[in-house]
C-alpha cells in the first residue's frame, strides 16, 4: 500500500510496527510453492491451502479477525452487480475449508449484505449472524462441528448494501468502494480491503496467515467492464441485458488483496513480459474521463516487472495490471490488479506496488504485526528501479532518513498506527540497503530469490526472515539485520 493523503515531494511509503524477538524457531525451507498453487480452482477440495498457524491467531493488533484451526483453501465468489456506483449486490460464496483441529463450529468474519442461505456440503445449516451485538462481533457463525482434517464446502448467499468497515488510521471505510455516477462519469465499483475489509464483502477467514486461491464471478450490465485478480476464463452474455466474468486466481493469496473493479472502463493491453521464461500478460484499466497524463506511466509495468523479476526472481503470476479510480485513496497492491488512485499514478508508485505482487501477496504476513516485511521491501524495490534507470539512489536514501528525523522505533509495530507509519516503510527499507551494503549485489540477489521461493504461501514472520539470513548469507549478516528489527534508534 502506498498512502495518499501522507503524500510529500517523495512519492510516499506508508506504515508500519515493530518486532520484539528474537528466539529464532527451526525453519524447514521448502524449494517451490504448495502444490495447490499450480492447481485449477475447480480441481480444488483439499489441501488447496497453507493454513493458518495454531500460533498465529489471535492476532495481536486484530483479535477479532479469523478462525484458529479453520483453512481456507479456496473461494468461489459470484457477485451481481446491478448498477454500478451504488453499493447494493447479491453475492453467492463458496468456502473451501478444511480443519487443522478439532471445531466446535466454523466462525467466518463477515459484515456484508444480509445472508439468505447458508448450506454444508449442499444441505442447510443452522447459523447466526451476529454484529457486534456480543463478544464475537461480526461473524457469521455456522453451527456445525468440523473434525480436524476434514473438509467442507460452506456456500453463503446474500444480498443488499455492501457497507464498511471504517479504519480511522486510515482514515478511510475499507470494503466495497461505491463511486456515484455524475454528469461527467459513469457509477463505478471496487474493492479496497486492506487490512481487514474484504469481510464487508464476503465471508471469509479476513487475516493474511489464512491465504486461499479465488474463483471470482461477476455479472454486471451489458456495456460494464467487471474485472478481478487473476486470469479471465470466460465471458457470457445473457438475455436479461448482462454478461459475466470469470476470473481463476491459483496461487494462495490473503483475503485483502482480492481486487474487484467494475465500470465504464478503456481497457489498454500492453505487450506481454517474460520473466524466467514465463509469460505475463499486462492489462490496463481507465475510466474513460482519465486523460493521457495520467495514463503515461503505466506503459512503463513491463519494464518495471521485468527489472523487479531480476532481484526478487520469477514473477508469481501469469497476469497483471492495475486499475486505475478516481476517489482519493492510497495505492493498493491487490493481487495482479493493482487499485491506483489517479494521483497516485507515478512511476514509483507503481513501482512499490508491482513488488508487493512478491511481498505480501505470494509471500504472506504471519501475523499484522510485520506489516514492514510487506512495506519495506516494496520500499526498496523504488531504489532498485531508481538504479536500473541510470540515475542516483542517493536523493531516495536521504528522504527515508528523513522521514525518520521525527522518531523511529524497532520494526515490529505495536499498536494499529505503527502498521503503516514511516518507520515500516522507509526504516525497513533502509535496512534492507544496509544488508545489501554489507554482502554485496549477488549474495542480496540470492537471498531474496531464496525468500521469495521458500516462502512463498508461507505466513512469514520476522523471524523467518532473520533464521533465511543467517541461513544464506551467515550470522554477521543476521545479527546487522537484527540490529536494524530491534534497536530503538536507528543503528
Amino acid at each position: 500500500m502506498t498512502p495518499s493523503r501522507r503524500a510529500a515531494a517523495t512519492p510516499p511509503v506508508l506504515l508500519a510496527r515493530t518486532l520484539a524477538v528474537l528466539t529464532l524457531p527451526t525453519l524447514i525451507l521448502t524449494t517451490t510453492p504448495p502444490s495447490h498453487a499450480q492447481a485449477h480452482p475447480a480441481a480444488i477440495t483439499a489441501g488447496g491451502a497453507v493454513g493458518t498457524p495454531p500460533d498465529v491467531l489471535p492476532d495481536p493488533l486484530y483479535p477479532t479477525l479469523g478462525q484458529p484451526g479453520l483453512d481456507v483453501q479456496h473461494y468461489d465468489v459470484r457477485l451481481t452487480v446491478p448498477a454500478p456506483g451504488t453499493p447494493d449486490l447479491r453475492s453467492d460464496t463458496t468456502l473451501t475449508v478444511r480443519a487443522d483441529r478439532d471445531l466446535n463450529d466454523v466462525r467466518l468474519d463477515y459484515s456484508g449484505p444480509r445472508v439468505l442461505n447458508v448450506t454444508w456440503n449442499g444441505q442447510p445449516v443452522p447459523y447466526r449472524h451476529t454484529t457486534g451485538q456480543d463478544a464475537t462481533p461480526d461473524k457469521l457463525i455456522i453451527q456445525r462441528s468440523l473434525p480436524e482434517g476434514q473438509d467442507a464446502r460452506i456456500r453463503v448467499t446474500a444480498a443488499g448494501p455492501a457497507g464498511g468497515v471504517p479504519d480511522p488510521t486510515l482514515n478511510i471505510t475499507l470494503g466495497w468502494q461505491s463511486v456515484p455516477a455524475t454528469p461527467t462519469q459513469p457509477g463505478a465499483n471496487f474493492t479496497f480491503s486492506e487490512p481487514d475489509g474484504t469481510h464487508s464483502l464476503i465471508p471469509c477467514n479476513d487475516h493474511p496467515s489464512d491465504p486461499a486461491t479465488f474463483t471470482t464471478t461477476l455479472t454486471v450490465p451489458r456495456g460494464v467492464t467487471a474485472i478481478a485478480s487473476g486470469s479471465r476464463l470466460a465471458d457470457r452474455a445473457h438475455l436479461n441485458g448482462t454478461h459475466s466474468v470469470t476470473f481463476t486466481l491459483t496461487t494462495p493469496v490473503p483475503t485483502y488483496a482480492l481486487g474487484i473493479s467494475v465500470g465504464t472502463l478503456d481497457t489498454a493491453a500492453r505487450p506481454a513480459v517474460e520473466t524466467a521464461g514465463q509469460r505475463v500478460t499486462l492489462t490496463d484499466y481507465f475510466p474513460t474521463s482519465v486523460p493521457d497524463t495520467v495514463r503515461a506511466p503505466y506503459a512503463r509495468t513491463g519494464d518495471i516487472l521485468t527489472t523487479l523479476s531480476g532481484w526478487f526472481g520469477p514473477y508469481p503470476f501469469s497476469t497483471y495490471g492495475s486499475a486505475v479510480v478516481t476517489p482519493d485513496l492510497p495505492a493498493l497492491e491487490t493481487a495482479t490488479l493493482s487499485t491506483m488512485p489517479v494521483r497516485s499514478s507515478r512511476e514509483r508508485v507503481i513501482v512499490h506496488e508491482v513488488a508487493h505482487q512478491w511481498f505480501g501477496n505470494a509471500v504472506p504476513l504471519a501475523s499484522w504485526t510485520d506489516t514492514w516485511l510487506n512495506e519495506g521491501f516494496a520500499t526498496y524495490a523504488e531504489l532498485l528501479w531508481t538504479q536500473a534507470q541510470g540515475q542516483d539512489a542517493a536523493p531516495l536514501l536521504r528522504s527515508w532518513r528523513d522521514r525518520l528525523r521525527p522518531g523511529t522505533r524497532p520494526l515490529t509495530a505495536t499498536t494499529r498506527a505503527q502498521m503503516f507509519d514511516a518507520t515500516a516503510y522507509a526504516r525497513g527499507a533502509l535496512a534492507l540497503h544496509a544488508l545489501r551494503t554489507q554482502v554485496g549485489d549477488d549474495a542480496f540477489r540470492t537471498f531474496l530469490h531464496t525468500y521469495t521461493r521458500t516462502r512463498a504461501g508461507q505466513p512469514t514472520r520476522t523471524e523467518d526472515l532473520l533464521h533465511l539470513t543467517r541461513t544464506v548469507l551467515g550470522p554477521q549478516a543476521a545479527d546487522l539485520l537484527n540490529a536494524w528489527i530491534t534497536q530503538p534508534d536507528l543503528p
